[in-house]
């Protein structure tokens, strides 16, 4: 692989205004064709094989509106209240303006919802739109109409559901822009030159550029939810920045010794473009293994992001070489000892692998003391409770828990199908008894038919907040008791859906495939690893202290959100549970970026080890060599990822605060001390694979020395040839 990748570098940058040309003939191409072609599709949120699914699918068939999008108005008043003849009057007309609105399939009663004192009401109004039709306008569009037309009243109104959340979302991408700010100044202090600094941030960004267009082309066919653009633009700008940066980094380090542009391209491409190679297919794995946990939302978000990966793979071994071609003296660094090896990070390595076995241990403790808070880690939904408190959504909550409880957040919808041409009322009242009767059920509303008669709908308030323990302990109890006895010996069949009991079967759906997907990411990685380095050690201790740092981050995110250290410094409260599918998704990316700055270290460990240097040695030249390199890189990625801290959203936070911590973490324990201590320890043994396995896995080379003098003597001679012809034309 590194003389491919060596042949394909060095035609770029010797040829590098051709190559350009059609580079951007190419995005302008996929620019065409994702115009005319492309475009999100549906997303499915759907949660096979769940009772909460069975619930939703009966909505779909028979009462559309509940199973639609949603909004819930909460109309209130200081002095006074809101029956009297001119506050009902203003509420009324405000209705009546909300039911001519696009989408909208019904609009509930607010009197018949009103607290005792008759301060607070609340309605729902209910949308025939689907998740994946609903647009931020929708909301938008809500909000000037009440606004307007309770201008000049007494009447106060706040608002909460999915549709005024898409409304109040943040259009402006303030996270990627301060990831960027950051990066600039980072790649400046790395590489003390501007051009590097450009070339390394045009090829990530155009990777990401790249990955966009491809996902809008790809998505309907492949049914890629909108949220996977996201995540693309998340992993692709932090990956696509350490790729280019590495690969910039060598070339750099091979023109300073002396070696011509083409030549010193050819074998940054050999090296860390091999490198490069192996660590996004590493991280590809990782996230496309979210395949295997069974829910189409969760593996369709790998996929997406799978491509984004691959995408600034692809830049950084096409767009990199062409700006080496157009930007090869300003490139060359001004002083040699600006890409020497580190004299610091010599040392420091010199430090680690002098007493390798206390380096492990304090860095193993070190891990172990963050990961211990992931005993209590607590899986749910966060809701508008834990919303800022000046956001509406927050008001709207914090009134209904206070005029109704603290359970009308967050309402059961019982789905019964009923059988066509019988009467099954008895059965119902029965039903509804025996729901009224269970302890944590603080109110149930009669069933109603649907129109078609095939189905009735019972909506039951619970007594506890939707994050609370014992609502999810009232849905296993409606479940597993209280339904099953009510409705034995009928015909009857019932299904407990909504928001509480639908995140409660998305939690237990990921925790079940949650061992196959571990095997499957660890699995495949270390199969990846053993093809790279060939080596067994190397990667099976490289997964093992993979797992503590990713400990290490579920530790974090448990602390600051769910125990609240330090949250209100980010914005959150404390108290929040982690939402469900966070620790899978943190496992796939981190597991795969941590292989990332692994492959980056490893490889010039082993560079130097088979340039004739012993174990300790190497080890020790390795760290001086790219020392720097990784930890930058670490900075910068992490940079990308706490900037999404700045995001409104609780589950934006919890993202970008596990995975920037978890980033700077992985580097500065793991890599820097941890692992080189490993491979002291492992001597020569690092580094041996037995025959029989040799021969059957492939090899994916990542030893720049493959480039051997022949290959260089043959490009060199067909560039000249080349070259010549062109004088002549």
């Amino acid at each position: 692989m590194s003389s491919f990748l060596a042949r394909i570098a060095r035609a770029l940058t010797a040829h590098w205004k051709r190559s350009l040309a059609f580079a951007l003939l190419t995005v302008f191409v996929l620019g065409g064709i994702a115009g005319s072609v492309g475009g999100m599709p549906a997303d499915d949120f759907e949660i096979p094989g769940t009772e909460s699914q069975q619930a939703t699918d009966l909505f779909r068939a028979h009462a559309p509106a509940l199973a639609g999008v949603d909004a819930t108005l909460v109309f209130s008043v200081r002095d006074g209240t809101l029956t009297s003849a001119e506050n009902r009057a203003a509420i009324e007309r405000t209705l009546t303006e909300v039911r001519g609105l696009h989408g909208v399939a019904e609009v509930g009663d607010p009197f018949g919802q009103i607290s005792r004192d008759e301060t607070i009401a609340s309605t729902d109004v209910r949308y025939d739109l689907g998740f994946d039709e609903v647009e931020p306008e929708n909301g938008r569009e809500l909000e000037r109409t009440v606004d307007e037309a309770l201008q000049g009243s007494d009447v106060n109104v706040e608002m909460r559901g999915v549709v005024v959340d898409l409304a109040s979302e943040q259009e402006v991408p303030v996270g990627e822009l301060i990831g960027v700010a950051i990066a600039i100044v980072l790649l400046t202090l790395l590489f003390r030159s501007g051009a590097a600094m450009a070339a390394t941030l045009v090829g990530a960004l155009l990777g990401v550029m790249f990955g966009q267009i491809v996902l809008q082309i790809v998505a309907k066919p492949l049914g890629l939810p909108e949220f996977a653009t996201t995540i693309a633009v998340m992993l692709g700008l932090g990956a696509g920045i350490d790729y280019a940066l590495l690969i910039i980094g060598r070339y750099r380090e091979q023109v300073a010794a002396g070696d011509s542009p083409e030549r010193a391209s050819a074998k940054a491409a050999a090296t860390a473009g091999a490198s490069v190679v192996a660590a996004g297919l590493i991280v590809m794995v990782a996230i496309a293994g979210l395949l295997v946990i069974g829910i189409p939302l969760i593996g369709k978000l790998g996929v997406g992001s799978a491509i984004g990966i691959a995408s600034v793979v692809v830049s950084s071994l096409t767009i990199l070489p062409i700006m080496v071609g157009a930007l090869k003296k300003r490139l060359r660094p001004k002083k040699a000892e600006h890409v020497l090896p580190s004299k610091a990070f010599s040392r420091w390595a010199e430090i680690i692998t002098a007493r390798p076995w206390l380096s492990i241990v304090l860095g193993g403790l070190v891990l172990l003391a963050l990961a211990i808070p992931v005993t209590s880690m607590r899986l749910g939904q966060p809701d508008d409770g834990n919303q800022p408190t000046s956001k509406t959504q927050r008001k709207a909550y914090d009134q209904l828990a206070t005029a109704f409880g603290p359970g009308s957040n967050g309402p059961f919808f019982i789905a019964v199908d009923l059988q066509r041409g019988t009467d099954q009322r008895a059965e119902l009242t029965r039903l509804e008894e025996a729901l009224r009767g269970t302890d944590g059920v603080a109110a149930v509303m009669p069933a109603a038919p649907s129109r078609d008669g095939e189905m009735a709908t019972i909506f039951l308030i619970p007594r506890t907040a939707p994050q609370d323990e014992r609502t999810d302990e009232l849905v296993d109890t409606l479940r597993e008791d209280v339904i099953p006895g009510a409705i034995a010996g009928s015909d009857l069949e019932v299904f407990v859906g909504g928001a509480t009991p639908g995140f409660k079967d998305f939690s237990a759906k990921v925790s079940s495939r949650l061992p196959v997907f571990i095997a499957v990411v660890i699995g495949l990685s270390v199969l990846l690893l053993m093809a790279a380095f060939r080596s067994i050690w190397v990667p099976l201790v490289s997964a093992a202290f993979n797992l503590l740092s990713i400990g290490a981050a579920y530790g974090i995110i448990t602390l600051v959100f769910q125990q609240g250290w330090g949250a209100s410094l980010i914005g959150a409260d404390s108290g929040v549970p982690i939402v469900s599918f966070i620790p899978v998704m943190l496992f796939a990316i981190l597991f795969g970026l941590s292989m990332d700055y692994n492959v980056f270290l490893l490889s010039r460990v082993r560079e130097a080890y088979h340039e004739g240097d012993g174990p300790r040695e190497s080890v020790v030249h390795g760290v001086s060599r790219i020392g720097k390199v990784i930890l930058f890189a670490g900075l910068i990625m992490a940079s990308v990822f706490l900037a999404f801290v700045s995001q409104p959203d609780v589950i934006a936070k919890m993202m970008g605060l596990g995975l920037g911590l978890a980033i700077l973490i992985d580097v500065l324990v793991v890599r820097l001390v941890i692992a080189p201590a490993v491979v002291q320890l492992l001597g020569d043994k690092a580094w041996w694979m037995p025959d029989w396995l040799d021969k059957v896995i492939p090899n994916i080379s990542l030893d720049g020395h493959e480039v051997d003098a022949g290959t260089e003597a043959e490009l060199e001679a067909k560039i000249a040839r080349e070259a010549e012809k062109e004088k002549v034309g």
